[in-house]
């Protein structure tokens, strides 16, 4: 019988490490809502200042009418549905950023400044204050003015030259990868920020954070390698540039396996599971360089193995044996997997529109200091008055601010 994912119910009580801090979330979509989503998951008070009339734009990436999106990065943060383009609202934005330790936003830059919140104005409101400034290509530079959508970055950046199939042209990943990397990257690049205000005792300051620059950092050593050769690397598809046999291939079934045999010593397992240890003899195959320069031939022998058997054929001998082979999973095979079942990697948690919603965990885990599931994603606005009450506003004029349009 196959396991069901672990039900999680929401505990707003559940200690957490980063209880206490606050956080002033005025960005959209993606990348600044991951920065808030990791904070929030360990227990940072997440404040979503939202437009009244239409919410975080993240709210808008419906699939079959339902925002996945939105329920799934904006759990255990709250709704503040505040037009600041309004004077009382900008006031009301002042005010809670004096109380709060860190503001996300990811505007054009200079925005930020026209619509009366520039960095020197906040950090004499408050000194302490981390600001986190996401945008395409950072606050300096001849494209700072540029549009930056992830997109455009993945492609500048090197990434997508180098993803895909020999002949076929580049690829840009299937996910928003650029604004995922950048907001971890956010997440402790404001956590670093925050220890120099609590420990060391510094002053507030400025993150500038492009979407560009995480992106190049995960690419490695790219530019030394051109430096040192002189080439650039050539699309492989999912081959290595380094190390063979390194693939997915195709089962009998249909379905796919994928296998990494980076180390000596893994390759020489596989051909002898394989009962192939004579290939070992053959000048083609018996270090990793020569593989990797005849890795047509290597691959050739390697998927015939793989296509005359099934992927569980192939996952029960290469478990047994100790060779590094994993099956291509989608969704569908991983909310019954039973590593991610067991390990709890995905879980449900009630949800008003499906009844049940499933959910990565929360990453990373940690034995002391692990972060909770407090809350759901919040209703526009959901928050509005309980914030606006924890700035000593009482609920006349939280009254007369809706009558003046400045929150919902």
């Amino acid at each position: 019988m196959t396991q069901a994912l672990h039900t999680q119910q929401y505990r707003p009580d559940a200690p957490v490490p980063l209880d206490g801090i606050r956080i002033v979330d005025i960005s959209r979509l993606v990348a600044g809502n991951m920065v808030t989503h990791v904070l929030a998951d360990h227990g940072a008070e997440v404040i979503k200042i939202e437009d009244p009339r239409r919410g975080d734009d993240l709210r808008n990436w419906l699939v079959d009418g339902i925002p996945t999106y939105w329920k799934v990065y904006a759990r255990n943060k709250k709704s503040l549905a505040l037009n600041y383009r309004t004077e009382a609202g900008l006031d009301v934005l002042h005010r809670l950023i004096a109380t709060a330790q860190m503001l996300v936003e990811n505007f054009v830059p200079g925005k930020l400044e026209r619509i009366g919140l520039a960095p020197e104005m906040l950090l004499e409101i408050n000194p302490r204050l981390v600001i986190v400034r996401i945008s395409g290509w950072g606050q300096t530079g001849p494209f700072k003015d540029k549009p930056g959508f992830g997109s455009l970055v993945e492609a500048m950046c090197g990434y997508a030259s180098m993803n895909g199939f020999p002949d076929r042209p580049p690829v840009l990943p299937p996910l928003a990868l650029a604004d995922m990397v950048t907001g971890l990257y956010g997440a402790s690049a404001a956590m670093i920020a925050l220890r120099h205000v609590e420990v060391s005792g510094g002053r507030g300051q400025v993150v500038d954070l492009s979407l560009f620059e995480p992106m190049l950092s995960i690419l490695g050593p790219e530019a030394a390698n051109h430096a040192l050769t002189g080439r650039v690397t050539p699309r492989h598809g999912s081959r290595s540039a380094t190390t063979a046999p390194r693939n997915v291939y195709r089962c009998r079934d249909g379905k796919y396996v994928a296998l990494s045999a980076s180390m000596q010593s893994m390759a020489e397992r596989l051909f002898q599971v394989m009962g192939r240890a004579d290939l070992l003899e053959d000048e083609r195959f018996r270090t990793n360089t020569a593989r990797v320069r005849h890795i047509d031939v290597v691959d050739g022998v390697v998927a015939e193995f793989m296509g005359a058997r099934t992927q569980a054929e192939i996952l029960d001998l290469f478990g047994r044996t100790g060779v590094t082979v994993g099956p291509v999973c989608d969704a569908a095979d991983l909310v019954v997997h039973p590593y991610v079942v067991e390990r709890e990697a995905l879980i449900t948690v009630p949800d008003a529109d499906m009844g049940e919603l499933p959910m990565h965990n929360v990453t990373p885990r940690m034995s002391e200091t692990g972060g909770a599931l407090r809350s759901p994603a919040p209703t526009l606005g959901e928050h509005s008055a309980a914030i606006l009450a924890s700035l000593g506003i009482d609920p006349s004029g939280i009254e007369q601010l809706r009558r003046d349009g400045a929150i919902l």
